[in-house]
């Protein structure tokens, strides 16, 4: 071999191991993760699943919230599960959390019961992601191949949660460029959103919005919401994000954009004369096209920052470091 072509070998196989060296780390995410290891894990947390959902369809919607809340504070790695220690500022008492975020309790059921055929191998970040998928398709949304592997935080940040959380009062370029910090472009944030479908919302978070004779709320829908949610008070008191199919996850979500029938102020900027007006009224159309885009951005979401490898760990709770 002459030496020109042995130094170009040794440069091009150095520059392959400089590419694998710096590839992002969800390329070690894989759907077979647990083929051998516990191959009966997402049969497991489907059950567990289904059966919380069937007990409270709503809870479908706070599993896919809960996971999207974990993933946009330091990646999808089940820091929003830990609760408060000396050493953990928990991010469940962030502003966007408290007294709103729900479902831990689901996880850590469906942790233990994959801790009994499996100790100590499958993530809480895994089953959180997990649960969002089986969540979606109990409520007749789609379902999706989740990518496995991430391991758990020894972590949580408070101040994260408090700052890179999309606020239900933002704008749409405040939410477009909240979306793209973390890699996801307008078109997955509006697929996204799409998950207002199904759930509800506290009035604290709509009542500006049903009581500001705005030319973006529809008349006769204010005048409905306002029925339960007083200028003055009941803050707690819970409306549907959409009010036409509350319980199933379909595109009447973006229907309702279309007649100024969006609850939330983020809602209804996503028609409001800006960039993403087609956006929504192509899924309005085209419920399959919605689908495929909202499970899409769904694995795009999950691959956002996981430990993997020998970074983190595995929790034996959800809640606790080991």
């Amino acid at each position: 071999m002459d030496s020109v072509h042995f130094l170009g070998n040794i440069v091009v196989s150095f520059s392959v191991l400089i590419l694998l060296w710096n590839a992002p780390c969800e390329a070690q995410l894989s759907p077979s993760f647990y083929s051998n290891t516990c191959p009966n894990a997402l049969t497991t947390i489907r059950t567990s699943i289904r059966q919380a959902v069937s007990r409270e369809r709503r809870m479908a919607a706070s599993l896919i919230r809960l996971h999207f809340h974990d993933c946009f504070v330091q990646g999808c790695d089940a820091s929003i599960l830990l609760d408060e220690t000396p050493s953990i500022e928990s991010e469940k008492t962030a502003f966007p959390n408290i007294n709103s975020v729900r479902g831990y309790e689901v996880i850590e059921a469906a942790k233990r019961e994959v801790e009994k055929i499996c100790p100590g191998v499958v993530s809480c970040a895994d089953i959180l992601t997990v649960a969002a998928r089986d969540a979606s398709a109990a409520v007749g949304g789609p379902s999706w191949n989740v990518k496995l592997g991430r391991r758990d935080s020894t972590t949580a940040s408070r101040s994260v949660a408090n700052t890179d959380l999309p606020s239900p009062f933002s704008d749409l370029n405040t939410l477009i460029s909240a979306f793209a910090n973390k890699g996801l472009s307008a078109r997955d944030m509006v697929a996204l959103s799409g998950s207002h479908t199904i759930g509800q919302s506290q009035c604290f978070l709509f009542r500006d919005r049903i009581y500001s004779n705005r030319t973006d709320i529809d008349a006769g829908f204010a005048s409905t919401r306002r029925r339960q949610c007083p200028r003055n008070s009941g803050d707690s008191n819970l409306a549907a994000l959409e009010l036409v199919t509350p319980n199933s996850f379909d595109n009447n979500y973006f229907k309702n954009l279309m007649q100024r029938k969006g609850l939330l102020q983020s809602d209804q900027v996503l028609f409001s004369g800006g960039s993403t007006d087609s956006i929504v009224s192509e899924y309005s159309r085209n419920p399959r096209t919605f689908m495929s885009d909202f499970g899409n951005a769904m694995i795009k979401m999950g691959d956002l920052e996981p430990l993997t490898g020998q970074n983190g760990i595995i929790r034996r709770i959800c809640r606790a470091t080991n």
